[in-house]
């Protein structure tokens, strides 16, 4: 790839021939229109113009996928699936994340010429490593603030999402963090809501864990949710920082980039990347936007954990996908700065599951975030957690989970209880 251009991926159905969609592409995100006007002149062309770096044909089926598309004259009946890769110059938008998604994802998705299309990959220039600041603290310095090595960092979420008021969170934080939880978030349903202000919820969930830190040595990571007005965002930052907090969580899709970043360069703390509506964006198989294109805007603007879903969740989301974004998270951008993310694997998960989710994505750098699966279990919370570690000591020792069940009796009764 030439050090000046951003590649740009895309899967598109079409009933028109598949060159001509691909150059209708090209032209509508860089310096063409639907006729050559004043000004277009072949120099500028030659400097602005996107090109067409590949079309990979896929199959033909009989009925367009998307509403509302049109085909040609002389249209044989059929609609063309294949792989586009186009580049983009650099000098069009700059290392900039919000000019660079208007270019790879703007009017493409208006385009009368498609019955389908999806951005798949990017790969981009050093320019954006340069410009972006990327994760702070990442696998490492997480683990190194969450005191865990060598496993997965267990974790689980403040339910009910909403309705607790900042006392009654804090007394579940007690519970939660006696039982030996690593890691504890607020959903993303609750940010600063008149019936549980920020301050005060930081204020009362600081204190049980402080209090539970000077017993015993041990600080859980809390990620506060603190999405809200960049503002806002930046001042409930600084609370949380200077009253000794360790973690804040942000919803990146309705915060949009440019702020994640702004926040990314002020914070002094590991941002917690939640990744609620991206079904919005992909879940259609012939619209939107996949996760290992869509993850590497964030991963430049700073986030340090990245939710993927998890195997067997209760969401629409197949293992395959859920796999695909972890490690995604987890491959390098640039050769001497990676933006690697920790992999938050959530959703319906439990003990069940850690065998097979170290199995296919390979590694142990990841979150694992549970509600049900440990509050529910028949033995108390305590026992919960117990379980999910004695699961992962069985993945990572390559047991299988009923034979470590045998001699692990938390294992055994989480498996009794959710099944095998």
């Amino acid at each position: 790839m030439a050090g000046d251009r951003i590649i740009a991926t895309y899967w598109i159905e079409t009933s028109h021939p598949l060159e001509f969609a691909a150059e209708v592409m090209a032209g509508e995100q860089s310096c063409g229109t639907f006729v050559r006007v004043p000004g277009e002149t072949a120099e500028l062309r030659e400097r602005h113009a996107a090109r067409v770096e590949r079309v990979t044909e896929l199959e033909i089926v009989d009925a367009p996928s998307l509403p509302h598309s049109t085909s040609p004259e002389n249209h044989d009946g059929g609609f063309k699936r294949a792989e586009v890769e186009l580049s983009f110059p650099l000098a069009n938008m700059g290392a900039s994340l919000p000019n660079l998604l208007s270019t790879v994802c703007g009017n493409l998705y208006e385009l009368r010429e498609f019955s389908g299309l999806k951005l798949i990959d990017l790969k981009l220039p050093r320019a954006f490593a340069e410009k972006y600041p990327g994760p702070q603290f990442g696998v490492a310095g997480t683990r190194r603030m969450a005191g865990v090595e060598g496993r997965p960092i267990i974790g689980t979420i403040i339910k009910p999402s909403v309705g607790l008021s900042p006392e009654q969170t804090a007394e579940l934080v007690k519970t939660l963090i006696e039982a030996g939880l690593d890691f504890i978030k607020d959903d993303e349903l609750m940010a600063n809501p008149p019936h549980s202000p920020f301050s005060a919820r930081f204020a009362a969930v600081s204190r049980a864990i402080n209090d539970y830190a000077e017993r015993t040595g041990k600080k859980p990571m809390y990620a506060f949710n603190i999405t809200d007005e960049l503002d806002e965002m930046l001042r409930h930052h600084d609370e949380v920082f200077s009253g000794g907090g360790a973690c804040i969580m942000v919803s990146l899709n309705h915060v949009g980039a440019p702020a994640v970043a702004h926040l990314r360069r002020h914070s002094q703390l590991p941002i917690h990347g939640h990744r609620n509506g991206w079904g919005m964006l992909t879940r259609a198989p012939y619209l939107g936007v996949e996760f290992r294109a869509w993850s590497q805007v964030w991963r430049l603007a700073g986030v340090d954990h990245m939710h993927c879903n998890g195997l067997r969740n209760k969401f629409w989301e197949p293992d395959e996908s859920v796999v695909a974004s972890a490690r995604a998270c987890l491959t390098p951008l640039f050769e001497d700065k990676p933006c690697i993310a920790m992999p938050v694997i959530a959703s319906a998960q439990w003990a069940g599951q850690a065998v097979d989710t170290y199995r296919e994505i390979g590694s142990a750098d990841l979150m694992y975030v549970c509600g049900g699966g440990i509050v529910a279990h028949p033995d108390g919370v305590a026992a919960g957690v117990l379980s999910v570690r004695q699961a992962w000591e069985a993945a990572l020792a390559g047991v299988m989970l009923e034979d470590y069940a045998a001699t692990h009796r938390e294992l055994q009764r989480a498996l009794e209880k959710f099944g095998p």
